[in-house]
């Protein structure tokens, strides 16, 4: 799925692989984000991304020019969850909104795991 806009020149076409790489971005230096998570549906493993894979962790969904993101992330041990999805959520939405000019209807996060910090 692709968002669009129409100007006076033409038209924009926003492939929803660009802008999961720019949230995935963004979610990563987010506090409390160790990574992005990837899960095999398979086996019911989840797995940490590495930073050049870490679109893979995210889902966009474009109807009518909203977008709805869908953050699979680990989050580090001993922060507040709570306060982690909240700034994450805000942070996504202000910076792909700008970045793409398109409205983010949602923001979903799933904690897929935790993991020590050293």
């Amino acid at each position: 799925m692709k968002g669009s806009m129409d100007t006076h020149m033409g038209s924009i076409l926003v492939d929803s692989n660009v802008i999961a790489n720019y949230a995935g971005s963004v979610a990563m230096e987010c506090y409390g984000v160790v990574g992005m998570a990837a899960m095999n549906v398979k086996d019911g493993f989840v797995g940490l991304l590495k930073k050049d894979s870490a679109s893979k962790g995210i889902t966009v969904k474009v109807e009518n020019n909203k977008m709805t993101l869908n953050l699979h992330i680990i989050v580090a041990f001993g922060v507040s969850i709570m306060a982690v999805a909240n700034n994450l959520m805000s942070e996504v939405k202000y910076k792909v909104e700008q970045f793409t000019g398109l409205d983010v209807e949602k923001v979903n996060v799933y904690i897929e795991g935790v993991k020590v910090v050293d």
